[in-house]
This record gives structure tokens, C-alpha cells and sequence, in this order.
């Protein structure tokens, strides 16, 4: 028996199918990419998200010894697709770092009032969210919006295309900007100053909830035996957050992806003027009863924009169609004695084997797409300060990864503020993989850093979820204390944190700066 867990990503969707003791019995990723027809607009056909999840259970089926006994659907949050009365996608799905409706989020808070909208939702009104791209195609695309029954999540979608009702989670629901994160409902007080009807957002329902079984037809499409259960999981950090283990005060957990987000949970929303003036998003778990805080920041981003930078764009393209051997080193590496002979084919790996022992007296600060806590400005863009002609891109990498850091650093303290004081961060993503990066962000935190056994904590996540909805496990206790464990310890080195003193500061500096409006 065993139970698979599906995680609708950004650009990836990922299904692993654990037993029910958290062992990997099999994993499958299928990659899509954004289209981005004009600035600022990012979209998706919704049928990607089909055609990933299809794609992934049919793989891990043809694989898998064990049935599967429960499904459970997670996803990233904030991106929404809109279907008709008969279920029908009408427009591509509005993604989450779509920033389109800057004037529509100013508006919504202007209407509410910043603080009011923070504790009714646990949010700040940001063009990421739904409500205001909503808004938005009303007043651009107002033959889509008077087409569209409702706006649903990836889940949802997923859920409508298995014949099911396409409900949303509370977590989910929670990065809508309009869900009253108390009361567990969407907010009449925002939907009537947005003037919308709360018909036109899918009904809320807690995380865990059973929304049907697998018929015949869509199992067989799925590869899944018919008649298995499908589990609403919820937004991926709560999730990834539950398969480390966080389930309540005096732990973080830190997710190292596209963004890295920092995730307290507790037993009340923190919604306190310390959280507000530094942004943080207070809203629902994934585990009853319980809410998550959260700061983050563009992480991953940065590393795949300079991975990219140096490899063809070919290079690049077959890396992500094929996801297998990564293609040769190019040339301005091998100008810098980088070699390919004798090593596994990582980029990374390179880079990271040859990244200088000392600090590089860089200042890279991530946000090619906005920056995240405290400011949380969607027009705020990356800067690499200090380079000079001898700067290799060996020093670089290792620039990006002291930036990160020195972010992160940032992070821990505002969310520290806002919470109270914690101990260690238990870390997952694909940040985990670098030696180098785990050893900068312990020493410049702090904090030791707990990286788990499983590297695939969204879907262990789901994966509890699914069994405890099932009765496997009796409780979201017993299940974290039978299939989540500990891999290893990166303690914090003093001596490395005071060999970026100066450095450090210089951070501090140049990210506190403000660049000057645009025309």
C-alpha cells in the first residue's frame, strides 16, 4: 500500500508515492514553462497542469509495486484559472508572480485600509494575489470575467478535471486576499468593497477533506486503481512545513525554492503591528486548527538566472525537456579552468567545488522580481555590487549564495520579532544541496540547520495528510513522529560569521536603499 502525494508547482508539478512509513517508492516531475505575452503578465494553459499531473501518475503507476491507496492534490499559491458554468476553462491560468494589477492591489488597499485588510486576511494587498488580477480582468478583459463562474485554484482545476467539485483548503483559500483567516470564510467586508460575489470563489473547505474517488474513466487515465480517495492537501509551504515537522511553536521550517520562505506556526494568527510592519502573511495551516507566519524573498531565482547566464540557451532548453544528463560546461567556463572531465555533469557542482575560500566582498541582493520582507516591493530588482575586472563567475555564485544569506539572516530576525524567539530551522528544498549555501546561512543566522531525512517535504507532507484522512494514522501527531526524520545538523561557525562582518553590513546598506520612482 502505498500513499501519493502531488505538488502543482510554478514551473514543475512533482508526484512521490511513500509507504506509510515515509520511504520514497517512487517520484516523477514533468516541467512547463510561463508565457509571458507582455511585461509584467504571466500565464499558463491550465491544461499543462492536466496534462503534468496525468503524466506523473502514469509514470510513478508503471512503477510502483504498492497501490496506491489515497491521492492528495497540493499547489502553489495565489495562481487561479477561470471556468464557466460547465466546469470549462474560459482563459489561460493568471500565475502567481503575474504582477499586472499593481493599480487594482493600491486600490483594494486604499478601500480597506492597510491595516484592516492585514487582520481580516494576514496579508498585505500585493498584485500577486488573486483578488486584484480578478479586478483586473473586469476592467481589461471583461468578456472573460463575465464568462467566468468562478476562480479556481490549480487544485481546483485538477479536482474539476477528475469530475470532482474544485473546493480549496483553507491554506489555499488564505493567499486569495479575501478569506477571513479567523472565521474561516471568505470576507464579506472585502468581496462587497470589490464588489464580487463570493459564488465566483470556490467553496472553502479544512485541509484534509476527502472531495471524492477516482472514477473509472479518469483512474484509468490517471493509472490509479478506481474508487481512490482524493485528499484536498493545501498551499505548499504548510505543507512542506508539515513533512519537516513543524506543527507547532519553537521550530521554523526554511524552504529553499524559487523563493525561500521562512514558516512559524502557532496556535493563533499573528497579526501584531511588529508583523504588519514588516509584512509578514499570518494565515491558516495545514494542520487543523493551526496557522502559519511566514517572511520570504526571491531565493532560487537568482541561482537559475546566473545558471542560465552562462549556458546557452539551447543548453538551458534541453535541460528542462529532458531532465536528465545536463549538457557540456560552456565556454566561459572553461575559461576560467572549469573541466567536465572525470566530474558528474552539475553545473552547480562545478561552480561550488571552485568558489573561493574567502569572503568575495560582493553584495548581490535577489530581487529580480521584487523583494519580499519588510518592504515586499514588486518593483524592486536585483543589484550585484563590488565587481571589478578580475571578478571570475566562480566569485559570482559565491556572491549570490553570501547574498542569500545575508537575506535570510534579515528574515530570521523579522520573523523572530513578530513570534517570539526560536530555536533551530529545519530546511528542505532544493538550497539543501549546496554545502556551501547551508554552511553561509547557518553561520550568518545563527541557527543550526536541520535537513531531514526526506528531500521531498511538500509531498510527505500531503502524504501525511492523505493518511490521516484515510485512518492510518490516527492523528497529525503520530503520523509526524512515525515518518519524519533527521538527516543531518549544520551547526552555525562562529568564524565564518565574523569573517563577514564587514560584508554584512554592506548588505544591509545597499538593500536598504531606494532606487528612484519610474516615469
Amino acid at each position: 500500500m502505498s500513499l501519493l502525494a502531488i505538488d502543482i508547482g510554478s514551473s514543475a508539478c512533482k508526484a512521490v508515492a511513500f509507504t506509510t512509513e515515509g520511504q520514497i517508492l517512487a517520484q516523477h516531475t514533468y516541467g512547463y514553462t510561463a508565457e509571458v505575452p507582455v511585461p509584467r503578465h504571466a500565464e499558463m494553459d491550465p491544461r499543462h497542469f492536466w496534462k503534468a499531473v496525468c503524466s506523473c501518475t502514469q509514470a510513478i503507476a508503471k512503477n510502483l509495486g504498492d497501490p496506491v491507496r489515497a491521492l492528495c492534490l497540493s499547489s502553489h499559491g495565489e495562481t487561479f484559472v477561470p471556468v464557466n458554468e460547465e466546469n470549462e476553462t474560459i482563459a489561460s491560468a493568471i500565475l502567481n508572480q503575474d504582477s499586472r494589477a499593481l493599480e487594482e492591489a493600491a486600490w483594494i488597499e486604499q478601500q480597506l485600509g492597510r491595516k484592516s485588510l492585514f487582520e481580516i486576511t494576514g496579508l498585505l494587498s500585493h498584485p500577486m494575489y488573486p483578488i486584484p488580477k480578478i479586478l483586473w480582468l473586469r476592467s481589461h478583459q471583461p468578456g472573460v470575467f463575465a464568462s467566468a463562474a468562478k476562480f479556481v485554484t490549480p487544485v481546483g482545476y485538477i479536482l474539476l478535471r477528475l469530475g470532482l467539485d474544485a473546493y480549496v483548503d483553507y491554506s489555499l483559500a488564505s493567499r486569495y486576499l479575501a478569506f477571513d483567516v479567523r472565521k474561516r470564510c471568505w470576507s464579506h467586508e472585502i468581496l462587497d468593497a470589490a464588489d464580487l460575489d463570493p459564488n465566483q470563489l470556490p467553496d472553502a473547505v479544512p485541509t484534509g477533506t476527502i472531495a471524492g474517488k477516482l472514477n473509472a474513466a479518469v483512474a484509468g487515465q490517471l493509472g490509479l486503481p478506481t474508487g481512490t480517495p482524493v485528499i484536498l492537501g493545501g498551499h505548499d509551504q504548510p505543507c512542506g512545513a508539515l513533512g519537516l515537522g513543524i506543527v507547532g511553536p519553537g521550530r521554523v521550517a526554511d524552504s529553499m525554492g524559487t523563493y525561500e520562505c521562512l514558516l512559524a506556526a502557532s496556535d493563533e494568527p499573528v497579526l501584531n503591528d511588529i508583523a504588519l510592519a514588516a509584512s509578514l502573511n499570518s494565515y491558516c495551516h495545514v494542520v487543523p486548527e493551526k496557522y502559519v507566519t511566514i517572511a520570504f524573498f526571491p531565493s532560487g531565482i537568482m541561482m537559475k538566472w546566473f545558471h542560465d547566464l552562462l549556458y546557452s540557451s539551447e543548453s538551458a532548453h534541453a535541460d528542462r525537456a529532458n531532465d536528465t544528463r545536463l549538457p557540456h560546461v560552456s565556454p566561459v567556463l572553461r575559461d576560467v579552468g572549469i573541466s567536465t572531465e572525470n566530474s558528474e555533469p552539475d553545473h552547480y557542482a562545478f561552480l561550488e567545488a571552485q568558489a573561493p575560500d574567502a569572503p568575495t566582498g560582493l553584495c548581490v541582493t535577489p530581487n529580480l522580481i521584487g523583494s519580499g520582507n519588510p518592504d515586499f516591493d514588486p518593483n524592486a530588482r536585483g543589484i550585484i555590487y563590488g565587481l571589478n575586472p578580475g571578478t571570475l563567475p566562480t566569485a559570482i555564485y559565491k556572491g549570490i549564495l553570501e547574498g542569500l544569506a545575508c537575506e535570510l539572516s534579515q528574515l530570521t530576525s523579522l520573523l523572530a520579532n513578530a513570534v517570539g524567539e526560536f530555536g533551530d530551522m529545519c530546511v528542505t528544498g532544493g538550497g539543501t544541496r549546496s554545502a556551501l549555501g547551508l554552511r553561509l546561512r547557518a553561520a550568518l543566522t545563527g541557527k543550526c540547520l536541520r535537513v531531514m531525512q526526506c528531500p521531498e517535504a511538500v509531498c510527505l507532507g500531503g502524504a501525511i495528510l492523505a493518511g490521516v484522512a484515510i485512518g492510518e494514522y490516527s492523528n497529525i501527531d503520530e503520523a509526524v513522529r512515525h515518518v519524519v526524520h533527521e538527516a543531518k545538523v549544520v551547526e552555525p561557525d562562529p568564524k565564518i560569521a565574523s569573517a563577514y562582518t564587514q560584508q554584512t553590513k554592506q548588505y544591509h546598506w545597499l538593500r536598504s536603499l531606494k532606487p528612484p520612482a519610474a516615469n
